[in-house]
């Protein structure tokens, strides 16, 4: 009796096998992962530089105020505040460095040639300016202010060409021993608007917020010139759709 062999099972046959890890292969040479290029930019918070005198700096609690409004609706990690001076206390931590001088005029902002150190050290997005109050006690005519608003336009776009300039109809105005002050104030609020139509820019627009409409020396002041509870809040609630129309123009960050 013959014993009959029979025929052992075949293997994985090979060219099969490489078939399917060529196309392994291929899909994974295929994949997003493999196939994207260079990573984009980071995004970067926009920086924002308050730019003044005592009503902005000292302590300038509607920068706190502002700054809370913007947490509350979602901003604050989009936004960077910056400058050389550091927040002072205003009830809690916020986000406070700013470029507010207290007892500084506009045109010895230009006149001492300041402000383009400022942009170097805080590089800011925007820029949020309210001067001309210490111009106005001074004595100093309208045009002489506009002239001075006029050379840190230029400084600001030297430094950055697109630079986005929120500029201030300054608070009235009622110090003691300057009967003059307040209808200098009227007078400057006046010219601004024109000014800054004309100087503004697509690249560059320049945005007038109204702080003086609204506003009481009387009760939203403490001296007639700087703000009190009252007062600083009437700033955040006036400062907030001008800075957060330009947030959303910008996009949620800037890439630098």
């Amino acid at each position: 009796m013959r014993t009959r062999v029979r025929n052992p099972r075949p293997i994985v046959a090979i060219p099969a096998l490489l078939a399917l890890v060529g196309a392994l292969l291929l899909t994974l040479l295929a994949s997003p992962a493999r196939a994207a290029g260079p990573s984009a930019p980071a995004a970067e918070p926009t920086r924002i530089m308050a730019l003044g005198d005592s009503i902005t700096g000292s302590p300038g609690c509607w920068r706190a105020l502002l700054w809370q409004d913007l947490r509350d609706a979602g901003y604050a990690d989009g936004v960077d505040f910056v400058g050389s001076r550091t927040p002072d206390g205003c009830g809690f931590d916020f986000d406070g460095e700013h470029e507010g001088h207290g007892g500084i005029l506009a045109t010895g902002i230009v006149r001492d040639g300041l402000l383009p150190g400022w942009m170097a050290g805080a590089d800011p997005d925007v820029v949020m300016m309210t001067l001309g109050t210490n111009d106005v006690w001074s004595g100093l005519s309208t045009e002489a202010v506009l002239e001075a608003y006029t050379t840190m336009v230029g400084q600001m776009r030297a430094h950055n060409p697109e630079v986005r300039v929120l500029v201030a109809q300054i608070l009235p105005m009622d110090p003691n021993g300057c009967a003059d002050c307040g209808g200098g104030v009227v007078e400057l609020n006046a010219a601004i608007p024109g000014w800054a139509a004309a100087l503004s820019t697509g690249g560059s627009p320049l945005t007038v917020v109204d702080l003086w409409t609204g506003f009481d020396t009387a009760t939203d002041t403490a001296d007639g010139v700087h703000p009190n509870d009252s007062g600083i809040r009437k700033m955040a609630d006036t400062w907030y759709p001008a800075l957060t129309g330009v947030l959303d123009d910008l996009g949620p960050a800037t890439v630098r």
